[in-house]
């Protein structure tokens, strides 16, 4: 089984276990009539309420989770799937989780690596924005406004309808929601000349616990500040985005070049840490390693070079030959395409129509796991090694580990000006990522990507050991469940994703949330619960 590079962990639900026990059903009954009422008194409409018993709940709740792994272990069904086409049916919802205690979980896309947004250990019920997805594009101030409930696919897609030089810097896989993705930093295939989608958020529509509707203005710039990679679920329900587009040339190039342990891959990975994160700011050269069957049958180690420039390919020629010679990069391994065409090369639909881009979906059905760390000082290559050994524990194309280079644009932020702090001193960001078909084997691939990750931290950031939030991961600490959370519990985790911005986000929660409503198992504690 392959791990797709462009869409890491992009895996479809197929089922789900029981739903929670008859001693909550009265209250669940309770919260369920509330919702009607509420609903009923703001005139919207009560098909966007969904029960287990509706034929429709199941594959509204399946239709954009991507792990099974999360669902495995949860006994928990969401009481009820609310999936609002009108502000006043999310006001109403939080009206009704706060008045009957029943947890609200707020679902954009679904890529959500620990499925935080559509699990719990409580009576829960979900939120799900799909049906808030409308964009706006404003092609004279290159601006745009964008609802949670659209995925980058569909944000790339209606901004390339509107201009061949405009676009927008954020991930590659389309089926991501903008919602998550956005407030938690957004890096992507430009981050390194254009920063990532976080950096050109300039205005928000957000709902907090109280129900009121805020933009930048009314909520202030502390919380603004914080819903720019701090998690916007913490704080509130992100409505939509303003964001800045940028302006690109009207063709870009892109290549994917591999390399075997045969073809001296292990030197060129060396090599690459020099010099990916200084290359010219118009290049995101990024590496994806994992092992697979070469032609002749041997299991080997592949380094995929895969890589965008901004610019014409006799101009990225002579940059790739004075900076990193030894791939011996020519001018048939790359191609000239526009922007838009690029983000489908990525995503893994090269030569598909655009319109697959606005498919919401991607049905698979894997289990998987990931982590993260930042690198500050080249991996020797005895490391290296090392790594290729961990990779050939694991099937063909079974696990795979990504590295992506900062520098460029992302390094002209202080660490403190939004939540995401992984600015200068960070050559690349590691992803960790390994899948599987059969839960059986479950705890055996557990234990790899936790063995590799514990191997790895000789030659990661450290005090503390950085990640990055969009690549959530639990294992790094977690809240309480049931009950309230110290600042020092939540500082574990906290810290590694958000370094010292994370007692300003704790900051903004206690002024905001301080009855703690907005909370998961990685939110950001309010002082006044502890």
């Amino acid at each position: 089984m392959q791990i797709n590079p462009a869409c890491i962990l992009s895996i479809f639900l197929l089922s789900f276990i029981s739903i929670s026990g008859a001693s909550s059903a009265h209250n669940e009954n309770d919260f369920l009539e509330c919702l009607t009422v509420q609903f009923h008194r703001s005139n919207s409409d009560s098909d966007s309420i969904y029960t287990p018993k509706n034929v429709s709940y199941l594959s509204i709740l399946q239709s954009s989770i991507r792990n099974l792994r999360p669902a495995s272990n949860s006994r928990q069904k969401p009481v009820v799937i609310i999936t609002p086409e009108h502000e006043s049916e999310i006001q109403a919802a939080i009206y009704c989780s706060k008045k009957h205690g029943i947890q609200l979980k707020v679902r954009s896309g679904g890529h959500d690596y620990e499925g935080l947004s559509y699990i719990s250990q409580t009576p829960f019920f979900i939120v799900d924005m799909r049906n808030l997805r409308s964009i706006s594009i404003d092609t004279e101030k290159n601006t745009a406004w964008v609802q949670t409930g659209a995925t980058l696919g569909e944000l790339y897609y209606t901004i390339s309808q509107k201009s061949k030089t405009l676009a927008f810097t954020a991930g590659v896989c389309p089926t991501v929601g903008v919602g998550g993705h956005f407030s938690g930093g957004g890096y992507g295939m430009m981050s390194r000349k254009h920063g990532i989608a976080a950096d050109h958020i300039i205005d928000a529509k957000l709902i907090d616990a109280n129900g009121k509707i805020l933009d930048r203005e009314s909520m202030g710039e502390d919380l603004f500040w914080a819903i720019r990679g701090g998690g916007g679920t913490s704080f509130g329900i992100v409505v939509a985005f303003k964001v800045q587009l940028i302006v690109i040339p009207e063709t870009v190039t892109v290549f994917n070049v591999s390399r075997t342990l045969e073809q001296n891959a292990t030197q060129l990975v060396h090599r690459w840490q020099y010099f990916a994160d200084k290359i010219d700011d118009n290049l995101l050269l990024r590496l994806f390693l994992r092992s697979f069957n070469s032609s002749n049958g041997k299991r080997t180690i592949g380094a995929f070079f895969t890589s965008l420039y901004l610019g014409r390919v006799d101009d990225l020629l002579p940059i790739m030959q004075q900076k990193f010679p030894e791939l011996g990069l020519v001018k048939e391994d790359c191609t000239e395409m526009p922007w838009i065409e690029s983000t489908l090369f990525f995503a893994g639909f090269q030569g598909e129509s655009l319109d697959v881009l606005l498919n919401r979906t991607q049905v698979s059905t894997a289990y998987s796991k990931a982590k993260s760390d930042s690198v500050m000082q080249p991996i020797p290559e005895h490391g290296l090694e090392s790594i290729w050994n961990f990779l050939e524990e694991e099937e063909e194309n079974g696990a795979e580990l990504q590295f992506s280079p900062y520098g460029g644009r992302i390094n002209d932020f202080s660490e403190s000006e939004i939540p995401f702090p992984h600015r200068s001193g960070n050559i690349f960001m590691i992803h960790y990522g390994v899948g599987w078909a059969d839960n059986a084997e479950y705890q055996r691939h557990i234990n790899w990507i936790r063995r590799l990750y514990s191997f790895m931290a000789r030659y990661v950031s450290k005090s503390p050991r950085a990640a990055y939030f969009n690549y959530r991961d639990l294992d790094i600490g977690m809240n309480n469940i049931k009950g309230n959370t110290s600042y020092r519990q939540a500082s574990v985790w906290g810290f590694k994703y958000f370094n010292n911005n994370f007692r300003r986000l704790v900051k903004v929660k206690t002024e905001v949330d301080p009855t703690n409503f907005f909370r998961n198992e990685q939110s950001v504690p309010p002082t006044s619960t502890q």
